[in-house]
């Protein structure tokens, strides 16, 4: 489990993030979602030590991240897998050196070893024929799911997911969606996801935190969210005529 313990974070003059209490619960996909410039992509910055909070708490199952020494961070680190938006593949590594880039600077597995989790984490995504490709000959959805496979292959406790369906057609989307949620929930992680998908929001949102204007507005699951009555999610996620009508039919 992740906690944030009254984060607060400024850039100058600019009040970004405005006392943030929640919890990252694992084994559970947990959603953060609001407009642009909420404060959203911050708050998981701060929660990985890519920002320092100007006051508050990240703890990481009991730890207290927020206080720890370089050396300390670094092994929490260790702990923490990330699917960037953009992928951020080495074009020119192969898929295979994709994935296992992080074994090699952060385990002392041998080569042996090492290429048998790339084989088990590539299988999994459902790449197996994939090896030997380099990002460029393959498809977007293919590129998120090395992405995803690199993010796991040191069986992190912790994933971070920065928009993961970005730049992806609704079908390749909804795969995406799935096989996060099919491994969280198998390797019991707490996986974390920024997102403005409303498909991924209502398809796996197990635990969802609205902020809106650097505060935290409302927190629940996909379910709840059509019974709420908080003014301003309700702007945000019944935007579109579908979802207004679909929360009409549960009222």
């Amino acid at each position: 489990m992740i906690e944030l313990q009254d984060i607060y974070k400024s850039f100058g003059e600019n009040d970004v993030l405005k006392g943030i209490t929640t919890e990252f619960l694992p084994g559970k996909t947990n959603l953060i979602i609001g407009k642009s410039g909420s404060g959203k992509t911050v708050c998981i910055k701060c929660s990985i030590g890519l920002f320092e909070v100007n006051k508050g708490a990240v703890i990481y199952d009991g730890r207290n991240f927020t206080i720890m020494s370089k050396s300390e961070k670094k092994s929490v680190r260790k702990e923490i897998g990330m699917l960037f938006q953009g992928n951020a593949l080495f074009d020119s590594m192969t898929v295979e050196e994709n994935v296992r880039f992080p074994l090699d600077m952060f385990s002392k597995k041998t080569k042996a070893e090492k290429n048998a989790r790339v084989d088990e984490v590539l299988e999994r995504v459902e790449l197996e024929e994939a090896h030997k490709k380099y990002p460029s000959e393959i498809s977007g959805g293919m590129q998120k799911r090395v992405g995803i496979a690199r993010a796991i292959v040191l069986q992190p406790r912790y994933l971070f997911c920065d928009e993961p369906n970005s730049g992806l057609d609704p079908q390749t989307a909804l795969v995406i969606d799935e096989l996060i949620k099919e491994i969280t929930i198998e390797q019991n992680i707490t996986t974390v996801i920024n997102t403005h998908d409303m498909n991924s929001v209502m398809g796996i949102g197990d635990n969802i935190l609205f902020i809106h204007e650097g505060h935290k507005h409302w927190q629940g699951s996909s379910e709840e969210i059509l019974t709420s009555r908080n003014q301003e999610l309700e702007d945000f996620i019944f935007a579109s005529e579908f979802l207004k009508k679909l929360k009409n039919q549960q009222i």
